[in-house]
């Protein structure tokens, strides 16, 4: 039986280790254990965004394996002839990884990642979504919800930050029939590293989108990153659910949903919010969960 993933049992390595991101950084979290799990025969590739702009600082690169910047739109691409040069050259038994942002996934990189996952490339490819280009200065993605002001979705009397809802970019992989794919967050890690070490026993294409706050872009001390993290899946505007063997798997099912006022209001992009708006995004949760429920397997 292969050992549960846990604080107690994973390695004490770092292969992630010394980035310049911000305190707090949800996205570093998630790679530094994302690596832990994938291990030091692993190959990394990153668009523009948080993570290579803080890790590619010469001469103190914080991954301790090869990785390498791609261009912003190429990130599936890039993992894709990693991959390929590795088995050209039998070099065996090595992880080749893409980590991107929201805005480097559901937008400039969809191409790239369809096409990988078209091929059944064997990569595994991260999402690690703050719902923003919090790089360039905080603007609106494809993965902001509705009701975030940003510096391109502004709040006023006529607005209420974003009009748009999240894509559905889970769905939007799946629907390639890819072998594996998963959401998971970094307020639930140890179901983040279970996911990471079934897309790294995968042959073929993996796809995990990992929920990652940003203090800087979001408007929150510190500290409240993995609480945050948590909040939004037991709200309910996360979920944590699997896709294989064509089907989908709903892994955690909550009776009843925490407060989503609570967890908006710890925001700063939030705190504009009206009665009425939030409403709206509770509706959109309720509409969502009414069809992942039918996934939940007791």
């Amino acid at each position: 039986m292969a050992t549960k993933l846990n604080a107690r049992t994973i390695t004490n390595t770092e292969l992630f280790y010394g980035h310049k991101a911000c305190g707090g950084c949800g996205e570093s979290l998630a790679i530094r254990l994302a690596m832990k799990v994938l291990g030091d025969r692993t190959f990394a590739a990153l668009p523009a965004g948080c993570m290579s702009a803080v890790s590619f600082i010469y001469p103190n690169m914080a991954f301790t394996t090869n990785a390498i910047i791609t261009p912003f739109a190429a990130t599936g691409a890039v993992a894709s002839g990693v991959a390929a040069g590795l088995k050209a050259l039998g070099i065996e038994n090595t992880n080749t990884v893409g980590f991107a942002g929201d805005g480097g996934t559901a937008d400039i990189g969809l191409q790239a990642l369809s096409g990988a996952i078209d091929r059944n490339d064997d990569i595994i490819y991260f999402c690690n979504d703050n719902e923003a280009y919090m790089n360039t200065g905080i603007q609106k993605s494809g993965l902001t919800p509705y009701g975030t002001k940003t510096t391109t979705s502004p709040a006023g009397e006529n607005l209420p930050g974003s009009i748009t809802m999240k894509k559905n970019m889970f769905e939007i992989v799946a629907a390639h029939d890819i072998t594996y794919a998963a959401t998971a967050s970094v307020g639930y890690l140890e179901d983040f590293m279970r996911k990471v070490q079934k897309a790294k026993d995968t042959k073929g294409t993996s796809y995990i989108h990992v929920f990652a706050p940003c203090p800087t872009g979001w408007g929150y001390p510190t500290e409240m990153t993995v609480d945050l993290a948590k909040q939004a899946v037991d709200s309910g505007l996360w979920y944590l659910a699997e896709y294989e063997n064509s089907e989908f798997k709903l892994n955690r099912n909550p009776k009843e949903f925490a407060s989503v006022e609570k967890y908006l209001m710890a925001q700063n992009r939030f705190k504009h919010l009206k009665e009425e708006d939030i409403e709206v995004i509770k509706k959109h949760r309720d509409k969502k969960w009414k069809k992942m429920r039918k996934y939940w397997v007791d």
